[in-house]
């Protein structure tokens, strides 16, 4: 039981405010020291937060990633980060494509009603530190985003009593429902992404490319915001 209370903690406090509609992003001028204090007071520390629930000493993350609880220590959870690899590389070249098409398509749809994704309306930053600023935001929110959707509760699927297909929808559910504050295409994009990237990481085992497709994603598409606005 404690480790779904941890979990819901940890979803409540760090997801669910932006799941909330009128809390997420809003239409608003974009603001390089606005988004540096969030990332130093609000995206690290929630990231660090995840990490060492994850792989504190004694904990079932440790023990669900393979390492009998006996011989547990600082030495060899430490060994268990995860390290850029090949298989890293072939996710980025699988999983960015994909996200793409799948925002592209979204945007199509949404187009046809009329309606747009509320997330979208941040306008982009018009300065070099401005888009700095962004670029750090939208990696380190997409490392957050990735390692506790997918690495944290993926990883903890054997604590949870949970199969494979039943963490997956948990997932996948709660990603949506943190992204919902953008409308109902919004939710939708992070439903069928969510899923991708759920299905990306069992396949290739590799947080690194699904955060680094993530950001990239993010990034693109304040870019294309800043073309078309």
């Amino acid at each position: 039981m404690g480790i779904y209370i941890e979990a819901l903690i940890l979803y409540i406090l760090l997801f669910l405010p932006g799941g909330i509609p009128g809390t997420g992003a809003s239409s608003r001028e974009f603001s390089a020291a606005a988004e540096c204090v969030k990332i130093l007071m609000c995206s690290l520390p929630s990231l660090v937060l995840v990490w060492y629930l994850i792989l504190k000493p004694g904990g079932e993350a440790a023990a669900a990633n393979g390492i009998p609880q006996a011989e547990i220590t600082e030495k060899n959870i430490k060994s268990r980060l995860p390290v850029f690899g090949k298989k890293d590389v072939f996710s980025i070249l699988i999983t960015l494509p994909c996200l793409i098409l799948t925002g592209l398509l979204i945007s199509f749809l949404s187009s046809l009603t009329g309606e747009t994704q509320a997330g979208y309306l941040i306008y982009p930053p018009s300065s070099v530190p401005g888009w700095t600023a962004l670029c750090i935001s939208c990696f380190v929110s997409a490392y957050l985003e990735e390692s506790y959707f997918r690495y944290y509760l993926l990883s903890k699927r054997e604590s949870l009593k949970l199969s494979v297909p039943g963490v997956f929808a948990l997932s996948v559910i709660l990603f949506s429902l943190c992204h919902s504050y953008a409308g109902f295409f919004g939710f939708l994009n992070a439903l069928i992404s969510g899923a991708f990237l759920c299905f990306i990481f069992l396949k290739f085992n590799a947080l690194h490319g699904i955060a680094v497709s993530h950001g990239l994603y993010n990034i693109l598409a304040f870019i294309l915001n800043a073309i078309y606005k």
